[in-house]
């Protein structure tokens, strides 16, 4: 009991205190992409649908946003494909997508040589595409993601400090050559309570405009701002999201957040 006050303590504090502003170095005007990884073929070709958008339909592949998020981030640190080696079963495929999300996202990334390899298909674009069910099964249901403790930060205001803090973290992981997954909010709102994966930035003297894969729309990036003088995100271009100032964390960046 004791160790769980002390994480959550320390949490509340992660959360919603000001930790300073973006260093000065961020407005200089630069970029940066996380090598090895293009929209067009490391992401998923079906989409996370929106049950209010499609209020009729019973067989919705909804709210799987941030199995679908952690799942991506998980292909492309633990996985390889190898287009030139015999296709596998659905089955088959479905024990080797569980051996890939078997491992934490926030580990380090394999080498080539102790990847899962997934034969029969080049890319997560194109095996997804292919192979939609049994990836749907292997990935899971979705009421761990949507009951993830550190969800409760949704429900909590932030500092400009605070988000200060995110946006300069986020950065330095995108430098850094590994993409980072967003909680993004605009609670009590009940229009976004999302998840995106940030793989590029680009940074100006105004503020930080960092690319993004939405798991609700495989046909094209989208965009979180950072605002500098604001000290606030804003939702730029998301799919089927109203244009406004919502907030921003990291998740799923270590085993308690």
């Amino acid at each position: 009991m004791t160790r769980w006050i002390v994480v959550g303590v320390a949490l509340l504090v992660t959360a919603c205190a000001s930790a300073g502003s973006i260093p000065s170095q961020v407005g200089a005007e630069r970029g940066a992409a996380v090598a090895g990884f293009a929209f067009a073929t490391d992401t998923f070709a079906f989409p996370n649908e929106i049950r209010a958008r499609h209020p009729d339909r019973p067989d919705l592949y909804a709210n799987y946003c941030f199995v679908l998020a952690r799942g991506l981030r998980q292909f492309f640190a633990f996985a390889r494909f190898d287009p030139g080696a015999p296709r596998l079963t659905p089955e088959a495929y479905v024990e080797r997508v569980r051996a890939v999300i078997d491992r934490a996202p926030w580990d380090a990334p394999l080498p080539a040589q102790a990847r899962i390899v997934i034969p029969g298909y080049a890319t997560l674009r194109e095996f997804s595409r292919d192979q939609e069910p049994a990836l749907k099964q292997a990935l899971g249901g979705r009421i761990g993601s949507l009951l993830h403790w550190s969800n409760w930060r949704v429900a909590f205001p932030v500092t400009r400090g605070q988000q200060g803090d995110v946006a300069r973290e986020i950065v330095a992981e995108l430098d850094a050559g590994r993409l980072v997954q967003m909680l993004v909010t605009n609670w009590p709102k009940p229009e976004l309570n999302h998840t995106v994966v940030a793989f590029a930035y680009r940074a100006g003297f105004r503020g930080i405009d960092l690319t993004v894969w939405d798991p609700n729309d495989p046909s094209q990036p989208g965009t979180v701002t950072f605002e500098r003088e604001r000290g606030r995100f804003f939702a730029s271009h998301l799919y089927d999201t109203e244009l406004g100032p919502i907030r921003a964390f990291r998740m799923h960046s270590s085993w308690w957040l």
